[in-house]
């Protein structure tokens, strides 16, 4: 009976959710119900499924709205009625228009416009809302005569007083004022929250023609939608058995490619698969997915297909992926299967500066009806939360910083404070905006506005309303077209190298790289520095404890390095038993069966499903819900509490020991949002490989090519010392070879100018063009005739070294280009063209030299790193310790002194404070690792980018080298040369070092190395 209820996506308006708004539906004995909420329509199949949960009719519906005022609301009689209703709300966002005054002449959608604004001449699907305060109003109104056409509208918007102040706080966030400036207008009625179903009846006793009309209504709309059906694009040709007929074909011309014709294996695997894609109906998917991908290879671009996907002995042929599934037995089950209750989809990365191409391409490849970039709801956060209640609460920006930074404990104890805690506990995790999804794509089989409203971002793409939850509810697969740095990197080593030494490299070739020898070489020394996914301190460790110098141990390394592995101990326990593989014992039989290749140790997402099916007697169905709770894909708490239910109970009835129980759920629940599925560690290990065996062989090529894609796990200092250490002679940036971007000429690397701060691309973008077309720089003088450029550009170019070829002093260089330049900029303003150069004034000035030093600390003003010095060379001490990095691994339990510059640090939380882990390198230019405890870093804080000194114990684990810090403390640098009045400490003239987790520390601590011993050890083992 209720026609006009808003939930809480009527973003920053209503206040309850969906799931509660149908189930208070339900408690008041409401039987049918509307959810029209304003200008959207993203909440409606999440309401289809409560109500039918509680057996209540739904109807589906939009509020209208411009600004403030309701307009009228429409509700759909049908699918094409929703389908309306979404092409006018897309349309508005998508064109950036106004609603119209008057609803459009809709076939299949019920009107409703306000009481106090409803037009007197009303069409045959039209109708006027009244609700109950508002009758008295009635007997005046010009409507009074036409009562068949007046309806029940009692809007829903919050369910008691206390909401009611939360909409208002939410009507004040959204339009950036204090809560006092709100006007009448810009809220709800406090009367707006919902009756029971024979209370709100007995309002309208008096009115029985208005209870009949509303009625009628609800008897004619009848939205039934069909949530078990794939709506993904059901044939990519003309039918469902050509596509089948076309996905064997372009298996069978493409099987050589990958296996020999004779691999029976892979045949009989190609075999099923197809027959399983063909029952459940994927083969336009896979279709669509193979089209893209025929592009891309078309192009030139190199791609990586990741996730559950590579599972697919149809996607390794097609080239989708490069994970050969036989290799690694990976099931095509966990993929696809008839069990399988949600849709799978495809995980591709491409490089960074392609992939716009790649969603141009599908966006006109497929009809843009029927296409789609996925959106996404962002939510209030704790600090959004506070920030927000505190602007509208009229706080000032220090104390809503104090507020919005620390944790509530740490606030003031006021009756303000109090109240803001109130609301910031009410708002959070409510919907806060509409957003993009990161990578998402649907191509639909039906027009998109059969489900859902459109909205367009700066983008430029259409998207939906509805988040991949939702996608994933109705039936949808998506595309998830994503990018990543490293693959930039690996694109341009390879053009590099065919550039420099004529040499193709074939990305699918994947023979060529996997477990190359120099590659597992580096791997196994972790000499991985700017290769995709395991350049980081943590990952490089691992691989030298793991001594990973094969394919398999870098897969089972891709994922065991994952936070989730790590938090439960497991990742300590793997290091563990892969080291000393006889020196342990299995929990249970279960694990030994199935977990064998990696120990016992659950790794991959797959592990959750095997061992919640062979250990604790889930089916397979109940096992993938289990699996994807854990892995933060299920957002339905109540399914997975009752699959969680049952894991316990099928335990207690197999016999197993309780301890034993709780241990090996734990180890499934740490797994939550971080653990990979063992092909998505086998795709980006095969990228891994081909970033290291780039490395081993064109290591010049690949560093610049890192360098120039600016997405690696450093900051752009670390890779030029890379560069270095791999036999560069690195060059400061040169106005006769730099371009914009780093090049490499022989064993020369040239810096770009990009590193310049500030310096403008399209200038450097002329000097470059300029000297292509009419040969090098001849002196400052040429330069300045042949380049407009302003002086405070000039300079910089000056200081950092770019006319050295000149053999003139900076400061000699300064005071010419200041005597020429101002006519010269005259002639560049008013293109004065010269058939003859006029010869240029020479000035004769005093000999002025800058010292070496000078030089370095202009690099470091401009560059923010020093080149032509090292960071050593400007301390005030020359102490440099008593050991190197190289020399760690021979003197573990000793205490030493090593210097070191800081590379990067990260921070980790513990039940005892945080504690740090650095990544330094030597003197000699190699890195090497401390650990810094809270106690430590208590005394020794860390103090900013520089050089330290440090002390400490050397500890190997597995026989990779750490430092347990005792003391540490930065170095003093000599003062800056070219001022006469400078800082004592001239450390800040260095760039922070990188913070691999900056600002607050979220996350629960890890176990200590006690903890992990005592959960493995001391649980009962059974053999």
């Amino acid at each position: 009976m209720y026609l006009n209820c808003h939930s809480w996506y009527s973003l920053r308006y209503g206040t309850i959710p969906v799931e509660e708004l149908v189930e208070m539906a339900h408690k008041m004995g409401v039987e049918t119900l509307a959810l029209t909420d304003i200008n959207v329509s993203n909440g409606i199949f999440d309401f289809i499924l409560e109500c039918k949960h509680f057996h209540i009719k739904p109807i589906v519906g939009v509020e209208f709205r411009n600004t403030h005022q309701c307009l009228y609301i429409g509700l759909a009689r049908n699918e094409e009625g929703l389908r309306e209703l979404n092409e006018l709300v897309s349309r508005r966002n998508i064109h950036k228009t106004t609603f119209p005054e008057r609803a459009p002449m809709w076939e299949h959608v019920y009107v409703i416009y306000p009481f106090e604004t409803a037009p007197l001449h009303l069409r045959d699907n039209e109708f006027v809302g009244i609700s109950y305060y508002q009758l008295n109003r009635l007997y005046h109104s010009p409507f009074s005569k036409m009562m068949h056409k007046i309806v029940i509208q009692h809007p829903v918007t919050i369910r008691n007083q206390r909401e009611y102040q939360l909409h208002k706080v939410l009507r004040a966030i959204d339009q950036n004022i204090i809560l006092s400036k709100l006007e009448t207008k810009d809220y709800c009625s406090e009367r707006e929250f919902m009756h029971s179903q024979e209370r709100l009846l007995s309002k309208f006793k008096d009115h029985p023609q208005l209870v009949q009309n509303t009625l009628r209504i609800i008897d004619d709309c009848n939205f039934d939608f069909d949530f078990n059906s794939h709506k993904n694009k059901a044939n990519y040709t003309d039918n469902k058995y050509h596509d089948r007929l076309l996905l064997e074909q372009l298996v069978n011309e493409r099987f050589e490619e990958r296996y020999d014709k004779n691999n029976q294996e892979a045949r009989n695997r190609v075999q099923k698969e197809l027959d399983i894609i063909d029952q459940l109906g994927f083969s336009a998917y896979f279709l669509c997915t193979w089209d893209i991908i025929n592009y891309s290879l078309s192009k030139g671009f190199f791609h990586v297909g990741r996730g559950s996907g590579a599972n697919s002995i149809i996607a390794y042929i097609l080239k989708i992926t490069n994970v050969c599934p036989l290799e690694l037995d990976l099931y095509f089950e966990r993929f696809l299967n008839p069990a399988r209750k949600t849709p799978p989809d495809f995980d591709i990365d491409w490089s960074w500066d392609v992939r716009d191409q790649i969603l141009d391409y599908i966006f006109g490849r497929f009809d843009p009806k029927y296409t789609a970039f996925c959106g996404t709801i962002n939510t209030f956060k704790y600090r959004s939360c506070h920030r927000e209640v505190g602007k509208v609460m009229g706080l000032p920006k220090s104390e809503i910083d104090q507020l919005s930074r620390n944790p509530q404990e740490l606030h003031d104890d006021n009756s303000i404070v109090r109240s803001i805690h109130q609301l910031v506990d009410m708002l959070h995790g409510f919907p806060n905006q509409r957003s993009m999804h990161a990578c998402g794509v649907f191509i639909s089989e039906r027009p998109i506005t059969y489900y859902t409203a459109l909205d367009m971002y700066p983008k430029g793409y259409p998207t939906t309303q509805f988040d991949m939850y939702t996608a994933e509810d109705i039936g949808f697969e998506k595309f998830d077209i994503l990018s990543q740095r490293g693959l930039g990197s690996i694109q341009s080593t390879i053009e590099l190298v065919k550039k420099n030494h004529g040499v193709n490299i074939d990305f699918n070739q994947v023979d060529l790289y996997k477990d190359h020898p120099i590659a597992n070489k580096m791997l196994a020394k972790g000499q991985t520095l700017g290769c995709f996914y395991v350049e980081s301190p943590a990952m490089r460790g691992l691989l030298k404890r793991l001594k990973a110098n094969n394919y398999k141990v870098l897969v089972a390394a891709s994922s065991v390095i994952r936070p989730g592995v790590a938090k439960s101990g497991m990742l300590r326990e793997y290091q563990r038993r892969h080291n000393f593989p006889n020196d342990f014992e299995y929990i249970h039989p279960v694990f030994e069966q199935h977990l064998g290749e990696t120990y016992g140790v659950m790794v991959y997402q797959e592990d959750v499903i095997k061992i919640a099916h062979h250990f604790a007697g889930l089916d397979m169905a109940d096992a993938d819900i289990l699996r994807r709770g854990m892995s933060g894909k299920s957002r339905s708490k109540r399914e997975l509490e009752k699959v969680k239910e049952k894991f316990f109970v099928n335990c207690q009835q197999l016999g197993h020991p309780p301890e034993l129980v709780q241990e090996v759920y734990r180890q499934i629940e740490s797994f939550a949002g971080y653990s990979f599925c063992k092909s998505h560690s086998a795709s980006y290990a095969v990228e891994s490989y081909l970033a290291i065996y780039l490395k081993a062989r064109f290591p010049l090529e690949f560093m610049v090519a890192v360098i120039n894609n600016f997405g690696g796990f450093y900051r752009s200092e670390v890779y030029f010392h890379e560069a270095r250490m791999s036999g560069g002679i690195l060059h400061k940036p040169c106005v006769n070879h730099s371009e914009y971007l780093t090049q490499l000429k022989e064993k020369d690397i040239y810096i770009g100018f990009i590193h310049m701060k500030g310096f403008d691309k399209k200038l450097a973008d002329r000097i470059s063009m300029e000297r292509k077309v009419h040969g090098d720089y001849r002196s400052l003088e040429d330069f300045i005739e042949r380049i407009a450029i302003g002086i405070e550009h000039l300079q910089q170019l000056i200081f950092i070294g770019a006319f050295s070829f000149t053999g003139v002093s900076k400061n000699e260089l300064v005071l010419t280009a200041r005597m020429v330049h101002a006519s010269y900029e005259k002639r560049h303003d008013i293109q004065v063209s010269h058939l003859f150069h006029e010869p240029i004034r020479q000035y004769t000035f005093p000999k002025l030299e800058s010292t070496a030093h000078e030089q370095c600390f202009d690099e470091l003003e401009i560059l923010e790193f020093p080149v032509s010095k090292t960071p050593f060379d400007l301390l005030k001490t020359n102490y440099r310790g008593n050991t190197l990095a190289q020399e760690l691994a021979n003197k573990e339990g000793k205490i030493i002194r090593i210097v070191g510059y800081a590379v990067c640090r990260k921070r980790v939380p513990t039940v005892k404070g945080e504690m740090s882990f650095f990544t330094f390198w030597d003197t000699e230019g190699y890195l090497f690792d401390t650990t810094n405890f809270p106690d430590v870093l208590k005394k020794w804080p860390w103090k900013g980018a520089g050089c330290y000194l440090i002390e400490g114990k050397v500890v190997l684990e597995f026989a990779h080298p750490t430092i347990e810090v005792h003391k540490m403390d930065r170095l003093p640098m000599i003062s800056d040369p070219r001022y006469e009045f400078t800082p004592k400490d001239g450390n800040n003239s260095l760039t922070n070092s990188s913070e691999t987790m900056p600002g607050p520390l979220p996350r629960k601590p890890y176990p200590s190395k006690e903890t992990v011993k005592q959960l493995f050890l001391n649980t009962t083992k059974h053999k």
